[in-house]
């Protein structure tokens, strides 16, 4: 196949065009226009300003299908208001420009695999949910919501849409847990606020078979990335710094956070419950190779 990634140099988007190229794929990033690389490898755009570099498509060739994971980091600054309008706006714009581009391809698209997150539903303390289950009111939810409305124009062109709804990837390559690892190490990790709260990780190599299942298969709609077996945090905090040789034991008060990140992120993101459940992946048979956080977190630290 012929497969577009925008997003490419991120976690999840650097793993997947390797994994693509090494089963013989072959890979167009879409990049920042300062970028080179050989002749086809890339186009160059910017979706801020909705330029994208013609002859740099025309020379990629025709594509069968666009995986879009671009968008502004969600959890690495304070939301002040112009970061919420930053993480909001460049998910619109590089999605919008992808639908822009696909309208324009000779041959058409077959199919657009495009970025979400389970933020989508909110938080829900005490329920599991599916993608069933209806989009939350929170910041990140009302993000997610009109991330995938704008992916899923590309319906009108006769491509097929899937929607990826990607919990809490686990690797020490980046993320949150690499963020994390030097506390942990010297061992200062611990549960955040109460630890109750539910979280639905799954391993960067899960993630990365998934959006190449759900490539290869005629699947469309929402699929929820995430391991079938959540976890809370308290759990997921004692089972890093064991693995580690260390003990969790210095609990971050939901107060600290507030102050450290911004009560915005601390609230809606960090301490956020979600207790999401991969129901389509599984009724689809796919099989997880890190179905808990034993094995996830195993798998992260053997990166």
């Amino acid at each position: 196949m012929r497969i577009g990634v925008t997003g490419s140099s991120g976690l999840i988007g650097r793993s997947l065009v390797e994994a693509l190229a090494a089963r013989g794929d072959q890979v167009v990033r879409f990049v920042r226009p300062r970028t080179t690389a050989p002749d086809g490898a890339i186009v160059r755009w910017e979706p801020t300003t909705r330029d994208v570099d013609e002859s740099d498509l025309r020379r990629a060739g025709p594509l069968d299908a666009i995986v879009n994971l671009a968008g502004t980091g969600i959890g690495d600054r304070r939301w002040t208001a112009a970061r919420r309008q930053a993480i909001l706006s460049s998910r619109l714009a590089a999605t919008d420009l992808v639908v822009e581009i696909i309208e324009r391809l000779p041959g058409g698209l077959s199919a657009l695999v495009s970025a979400s997150a389970v933020g989508y539903y909110g938080s829900h303390p005490t329920t599991i949910v599916d993608e069933t289950s209806p989009a939350g009111t929170d910041f990140l939810a009302t993000v997610c919501s009109q991330w995938e409305d704008a992916a899923s124009r590309a319906r009108r062109f006769g491509t097929r849409v899937a929607l990826v709804r990607t919990g809490i990837v686990l690797s020490a390559a980046g993320g949150a847990l690499a963020r994390q690892l030097p506390l942990f190490r010297r061992g200062l990790g611990g549960p955040l606020a109460s630890g109750r709260q539910w979280v639905s990780p799954i391993s960067l190599v899960d993630e990365v078979r998934a959006i190449q299942w759900i490539l290869d298969s005629d699947q469309v709609g929402p699929h929820n990335l995430v391991a079938p077996t959540a976890t809370t945090n308290a759990e997921m905090t004692a089972t890093v710094a064991r693995a580690l040789g260390r003990r969790a034991a210095v609990r971050v008060p939901a107060i600290a956070l507030d102050v450290a990140l911004g009560r915005g992120l601390s609230r809606e993101a960090i301490l956020a419950s979600q207790n999401a459940q991969p129901r389509r992946l599984l009724e689809e048979g796919f099989g997880f190779q890190h179905p808990d956080v034993n094995a996830i977190v195993a798998a992260a630290l053997a990166s």
